[in-house]
């Protein structure tokens, strides 16, 4: 047998024990596709939380509201004197029968939050509630709902600061879903300045934009609540 008829031979055999048994990928290619898809999820999550930032952030109004609907009550969550009193000036205008503001602090009596409006004094007398319970956003809906079925009011109008009232809103719409929800956000000049070119503004807006993802995460997995003790719609029976 001539040389090139030998390596033919061995060409050949070495072609046949290799049939039927393709070769195996290496070993790491699962890891790399495993780290791939992790890098796209993160990627991909990271963009969903900046596009849902800009959208909570294009949500908060940065100029008050001209109101001009009326409902059976006001409702002012505490954290800033001029909540209170927007709300007790929305009060005497006539945009609600009966004011509750909610989160006051243990010590603070309504003769102190009078003098935040002198002018409408007489109001803190006869159709101001405060409420000293509530701790948190949380509180404040507990205490809200609470206070809404035992005087069966069907509308609120919401007074809070405009950072703070998605999540408000939230947390007040799954406890009163009955309940129509009117939202006036209160927005000091401080927090009128674009959040883009004021840092503090913006740290606040982040934060606040966490929170509501928690509280929505939060209460879908919580049961719906029912508005009960509320009268009947008119035009619904009983």
């Amino acid at each position: 047998m001539t040389i090139g008829e030998r390596e033919l031979a061995q060409d050949g055999a070495g072609e046949g024990s290799h049939e039927g048994h393709p070769p195996a990928p290496p070993a790491c290619s699962w890891r790399r596709l495993l780290l791939t898809a992790l890098v796209t999820i993160g990627g991909l999550a990271i963009v969903s939380f900046f596009l849902g930032f800009l959208w909570f952030a294009w949500r908060v109004p940065r100029q008050e509201v001209v109101l001009t609907a009326k409902a059976d009550a006001i409702v002012a969550l505490t954290g800033g004197a001029s909540r209170v009193i927007d709300a007790v000036e929305l009060l005497a205008s006539g945009h609600g029968r009966r004011l509750l503001i909610t989160g006051v602090n243990r010590t603070t009596h309504s003769g102190e939050l009078a003098r935040l409006a002198p002018d409408y004094e007489r109001l803190f007398i006869c159709c101001i509630d405060l409420d000293h319970a509530a701790r948190n956003t949380i509180g404040n809906a507990v205490e809200t709902r609470r206070w809404s079925l035992d005087r069966g009011f069907r509308s609120l109008v919401v007074v809070t600061s405009s950072y703070h009232m998605p999540r408000a809103m939230a947390e007040l719409g799954h406890r009163l879903p009955d309940v129509k929800l009117i939202p006036f956000p209160v927005v000091t000049a401080r927090r009128a300045k674009p959040w883009w070119s004021n840092a503090s503004n913006a740290r606040l807006l982040l934060s606040e934009y966490v929170k509501y993802i928690v509280t929505v995460a939060r209460i879908r997995f919580e049961p719906a609540m029912e508005s009960a003790g509320l009268p009947p719609r008119a035009g619904t029976r009983s």
